[in-house]
């Protein structure tokens, strides 16, 4: 496995690999790799003759007084790990290979990002959506994995590609929990013992909703209400968001009926996670 700084350089790779005939995955990451990464980046190997691994922290998507600064980076590590899942190559560029002086070009997708995590994160999703466009179109991978628990996420690149005619298949992964059933974040890190413990409300509530849901419940108001009583009797828990909405659209729906996404941003302290659960009816 090789670490690569450049655009230019990475893109020599490419061409080569392609010249060959190969099939890229590819795996965008902003680094502090967990098993919920790994599993893309295995899930990319199996699939893919090369799998490169992009570890960026994305300026553009933080808002102000988020966490870019204190986002966690430990490269050393994500490249032992990488190397293990089956990775070949790592992109680890600089803020200003990626937004070199006078930048000014960016990508936007409307309407599905003025939604759940979109509400209270008005700028997150155009650095998304810009920063992504520009891995895609430096990596050129025939397959991009990206884990569902960014099921807003998943659903804006979907809307992208397909708007935007990329010749690009956008591969949704499994959640992928801790034995109690914490989500996996790199996040999770900022939390202390008694705020991890805390934090397990978030699954709990989306399992008891999933079982309201396999017992017959339909009506979305009522297993919304349970969810949110369940999170508001954690102290240490804020609600930013509960939302029932059909899974590809991201628009609310009264009575259940066809993919459903349960999803929810939480406040830990000062921590804001985030999780879903998907449902068919």
């Amino acid at each position: 496995m090789i670490i690569i700084k450049t655009i230019k350089e990475l893109k020599n790779i490419i061409r080569s690999n392609k010249k060959q005939g190969h099939s890229i995955g590819f795996v965008p990451t902003m680094g502090f790799l967990h098993e919920g990464h790994l599993s893309l980046i295995r899930a990319a190997k199996k699939e893919n003759d090369l799998v490169v691994v992009s570890i960026f922290v994305n300026p553009t998507q933080f808002g102000v007084g988020e966490d870019f600064e204190a986002y966690p980076r430990d490269l050393d590590n994500d490249a032992k790990v990488s190397e293990a899942a089956g990775a070949d190559v790592i992109f680890n560029p600089s803020i200003n290979e990626m937004y070199p002086e006078k930048y000014q070009t960016y990508v936007e997708v409307l309407e599905i990002t003025n939604k759940l995590c979109g509400l209270s994160r008005p700028t997150h999703f155009k650095g998304v959506t810009t920063v992504v466009n520009k891995l895609f179109n430096i990596v050129e991978p025939d397959r991009a994995y990206f884990g569902q628990k960014d099921a807003q996420q998943v659903a804006v690149l979907q809307k992208m590609v397909l708007d935007l005619n990329m010749n690009i298949d956008i591969i949704p992964c499994p959640i992928v929990r801790e034995a109690d059933g914490l989500a996996m974040s790199s996040r999770n890190t900022y939390l202390s013992p008694e705020q991890r413990n805390a934090a397990l409300i978030l699954s709990k509530s989306l399992f008891t909703a999933k079982d309201m849901i396999n017992k017959g419940g339909r009506e979305a108001a009522e297993i919304k209400e349970t969810i949110i009583k369940m999170i508001n009797s954690e102290p240490l828990a804020a609600i930013d968001y509960v939302e029932i909405v059909d899974a590809l659209s991201l628009n609310d729906i009264p009575t259940l009926k066809g993919s459903i996404l349960i999803a929810l941003a939480v406040k830990i302290g000062k921590t804001r996670l985030i999780d879903n659960i998907r449902a068919e009816v």
